[in-house]
């Protein structure tokens, strides 16, 4: 009899790991069985806010890979619409529900991929069941929110609770399909993933495009009209709305693991070894948004939700499954993210993780431009860079330009991903030519700014 893998969650982590697996065994060695609770396998979440501002135009463009090629070219079962809502490490099986049909169905495993990803945040006021309320982490998400839109009668004025990338991204598609939207933020202003000084630059963007930001302003409810929302009420006063979009942020979603035993690190994901093993448990594998991971510069645990990062926990979990060896060496939280025309680039610590973690550390700011300031399109663009006291390590690096960001963030992710000093990196030898770059690249001017903050 072959071994069964049962892969819970049917996304990049789950459905990367299944097919690693299958390319090392063969389905008369191994059989291959993934649950997943929505319609969709392998898909983009990421691009869900561009889906619903109609530049990418059309859903299947999003998904990667369908049930079909996955049964058709690597013999996987995929099981849509199933919810597990049981895992008996001592009878080694799972239970799940039948959404689309109702019942519920058992499966035996001897290997185990927990891959259930992260949820949205959903405080209580957003609970109540009024239409009009939506997250936007998954694909069926983005499905319901578009047909919403394209509903009678139309929506017209939008509020978007939360001002994290999900929150941003959200607020800038909302304005390309014509409402009128508010971003409402707990906090001092949008963009806690980057430094305030940073953050400042997207907030001014945002607004020049027609986003009303209101800041400082916690969310305590909702208005409902015929059981629909009409608006937000906050603790300044009610919003109008007539569709409510969250932006809270994710937790990681353990609740599976936790009922069934598996251990949970602080940062409240699950944990998991180098190859993405759980520890104490035999032949059980968790890999993506539901796990937690070594920070490389700080060496903290850390609980950091990025498809990038679920794609490569998931290979590894599946070639370690498939009897190769993998190991996953840990992030440095490199991520970047387009508002308006603004790119907006971090990697590493921010100050208050640096300081949080023990380090002490000079930061400094730095103005250039993305290419030589005499060539048509020459923009600005603002370098943040965070270096350890006294070694001159590069603990950080933040990005916020209007062309050719992304291109810098990487070369800065390179260098504290390999320990580099900030003194090292003034000599690195980067390309330059005047449609692309200054003479001096911006991450060589900030470099400069940081070995004299640094008394060198």
């Amino acid at each position: 009899m072959a071994e069964r893998l049962i892969v819970i969650g049917g996304d990049a982590a789950g459905m990367a790991a299944a097919s690693q697996a299958r390319r090392r065994r063969g389905p008369d060695d191994l059989e291959i069985i993934a649950f997943e609770r929505g319609r969709f396998t392998s898909y983009s979440a990421c691009g869900i806010p561009y889906w619903i501002s109609g530049l990418v135009p059309q859903r299947d463009q999003l998904v990667a890979r369908d049930p079909t090629t996955f049964r058709d070219r690597f013999d996987i079962g995929v099981r849509l619409r199933h919810e597990v809502t049981t895992v008996d490490l001592d009878r080694r099986e799972v239970v799940a529900r039948d959404l689309a049909n109702g019942g519920e169905v058992r499966e035996r495993f001897d290997t185990l991929v927990y891959a259930t990803g992260a949820h949205p945040l959903r405080p209580a006021w957003a609970r109540t069941g009024v239409d009009g309320v939506f997250g936007v982490q998954t694909l069926d998400d983005g499905a319901a929110l578009r047909d919403w839109l394209d509903a009678d009668p139309r929506p017209s004025q939008a509020v978007v609770v939360g001002g994290g990338y999900i929150g941003v991204e959200m607020a800038e598609a909302l304005i390309q399909r014509g409402l009128a939207v508010t971003l409402v933020e707990k906090a001092k202003q949008p963009m806690s993933t980057v430094d305030p000084d940073m953050a400042k630059l997207v907030n001014d963007a945002m607004r020049g495009v027609g986003v009303q930001i209101q800041t400082d302003l916690e969310v305590t409810g909702l208005q409902e009209r015929n059981g629909r929302v009409c608006a937000v009420l906050t603790s300044d006063g009610p919003i109008p709305a007539d569709l409510v979009v969250l932006g809270l942020g994710v937790r990681p979603n353990v609740a599976l693991a936790e009922a069934a035993g598996l251990p949970i690190g602080p940062s409240g994901a699950l944990r998991v070894d180098r190859r993405m093993r759980v520890p104490g448990v035999d032949d059980v594998w968790a890999a993506g948004d539901c796990v937690e991971c070594l920070h490389r510069v700080s060496g903290l645990p850390v609980h950091i939700p990025l498809g990038t990062h679920a794609n490569k926990q998931g290979r590894v979990a599946g070639v370690n499954i498939g009897g190769g060896y993998a190991t996953f060496p840990g992030v440095i939280g490199t991520a970047v993210i387009k508002v308006c025309d603004l790119e907006v680039g971090r990697t590493g610590l921010r100050e208050q993780d640096a300081a949080a973690a023990g380090f002490e550390f000079v930061s400094v700011i730095t103005e250039s431009t993305n290419r030589a300031g005499y060539f048509p399109g020459s923009r600005p663009m603002t370098v943040k860079l965070i270096a350890e006291r006294p070694t001159g390590r590069l603990l950080g690096a933040q990005i916020v330009g209007w062309s050719e960001a992304a291109k810098r963030i990487d070369a800065l992710a390179v260098a504290l991903w390999n320990g580099m000093t900030v003194d090292d990196m003034t000599a690195l030898d980067l390309g330059y030519a005047p449609p692309y770059s200054p003479v001096w690249d911006p991450v060589l001017i900030a470099a400069r700014k940081a070995v004299e903050a640094l008394g060198r």
